[in-house]
């Protein structure tokens, strides 16, 4: 019988191209260089996501990815000498992580000048040191063909270990920027570990140029260690022409509580995906998240929330506003296994659809293995509500300014659940500021 195997794109084609020529000069020791090689072979076997892949059916990358673009070349030194980077945090204090076409920037980060609990080290240096650690090993890595371009091209990124029973005062920032000034490829890779009892947010940042169709395939492996406290945001406000993915691999500990919320306003396609294992009992999880989106913009947050573990809790609140001809996809899925008694999981994903050519997918799931839980999901999408614009109108607010407040209320409910006061205040304004410019 004949095997059929799909014309690869241009894209896919760039990529072998590229990876032949580059692998031999990629970081890492002979591990890492097999861990590369089987990672593009699992790549290369399928090609690129597209609607045939069901965790993808939304986001056809094959289609969405028209090329592949050069890696991106480090900066000159002269470009990472110290320099603020409160221009994507304003009025906020961090330990800034810098990662810059890809690789880490010690010019732009505080690694020596940071809190005594926090250690941060260049990822391939740290791998070097501990040649007993496997990548796979603090978080086991889903079957995702992103997540294998990564494996295959990471080209840097940092390890950041926060210390047991630390409580750091100021934030961590990861701040992913792309500075070239043609287009091009980064595939960052990060480490986060939080050992137990300890207390710490991640503020992660991605940002870059405007005018140029860069991308990011970035991927980040967080262990929470039992009783430990974290939050992390993150604000995607990559350029228009931007396409952005991210993977995400957590691992909750016993006890630990986990808040995480993502805001998108930026690039033309963003997809970020999280796998979260719940691996100790009685661990919460907070997973929130907000879109603003217009013109033709394409956002994916897919989640696996996977309780493994008896006892434990997780939400999942999802807000995304559309104009123009925007799409918004939500694929959530709660897995709860046979031993995560006493689970209690729910998500909620809504949307907003201020365009009559928008588009919002909402898929659901649950798999639920488990006889004593409380497991639930809901999903809406809709127009503004006629009879609270109404109401507004009608005690003389404006047309544009009534929309506005239940655009702003809609969204909100999904930022007032981000404990860190700063970065609360600075998404609003970010909201305000998003309204404001639809005039």
């Amino acid at each position: 019988m004949t095997e059929l195997r799909p014309i690869k794109t241009a894209a896919e084609t760039a990529l072998a191209e590229a990876f032949a020529s580059a692998k031999a000069r990629l970081p890492g020791d002979r591990e890492v260089a097999a861990r590369r090689e089987a990672a593009f072979r699992r790549f290369e076997a399928d090609g690129l996501p597209s609607r045939r892949t069901e965790e993808w059916k939304y986001t056809d990358l094959r289609a969405l990815m028209r090329d592949a673009k050069p890696l991106a070349v480090p900066p000159a030194a002269r470009a990472l000498q110290p320099q603020a980077l409160g221009d994507a945090l304003p009025g906020i204090a961090a330990l800034n992580v810098a990662i810059v076409n890809g690789v880490y920037a010690p010019g732009w980060s505080d690694a020596g000048a940071g809190d005594p609990g926090v250690t941060i080290t260049e990822l391939f240096a740290w791998l070097a040191e501990h040649t007993d650690f496997r990548l796979d090993r603090a978080v086991p890595e889903p079957v995702d063909l992103a997540l294998a371009l990564n494996s295959a091209f990471m080209t840097g990124g940092a390890v950041v270990h926060v210390r047991k029973g630390a409580r750091v005062d100021r934030p961590i920032h990861l701040a992913c920027r792309f500075v070239g000034d043609s287009p091009a490829a980064m595939y960052p890779r990060t480490l986060v570990f939080v050992e137990p009892g300890a207390q710490v947010t991640l503020i992660e940042t991605c940002d870059g140029p405007a005018g140029l169709d860069y991308q990011i395939n970035g991927a980040l492996a967080l262990v929470v260690g039992d009783g430990a406290q974290v939050e992390r945001i993150k604000i995607g406000n990559e350029g228009a022409k931007a396409l952005h993915i991210e993977t995400i691999m957590a691992s909750i500990g016993a006890r630990a509580s986990y808040r995480e919320f993502a805001f998108t306003s930026g690039s033309a396609v963003t997809r970020n995906q999280l796998f979260l294992r719940c691996s100790g009992e009685g661990s919460n999880v907070r997973i929130a998240g907000a879109n603003l989106l217009k013109d033709r913009q394409h956002v994916d947050s897919t989640l696996v929330v996977d309780h493994a573990a008896g006892g434990c809790e997780s939400r999942e609140v999802f807000k995304s506003v559309l104009e123009d001809e925007s799409r918004a996809v939500f694929q959530g899925k709660i897995v709860v296994r046979p031993q995560a008694q006493k689970t209690d999981g729910k998500m909620m994903t809504q949307a907003l659809l201020l365009s009559e050519k928008a588009e919002a997918d909402n898929k659901p799931e649950l798999e639920i293995f488990a006889d004593d839980v409380q497991c639930g999901h809901g999903a809406t999408a809709g127009r503004l509500d006629e009879n609270l614009l109404f109401y507004l109108r009608a005690r003389g607010i404006p047309a544009k300014e009534a929309e506005a407040l239940l655009i702003q209320a809609f969204v909100g409910e999904a930022i007032d659940g981000i404990g860190h006061e700063g970065v609360r205040d600075m998404l609003n304004g970010r909201v305000a500021a998003w309204l404001e410019a639809r005039g």
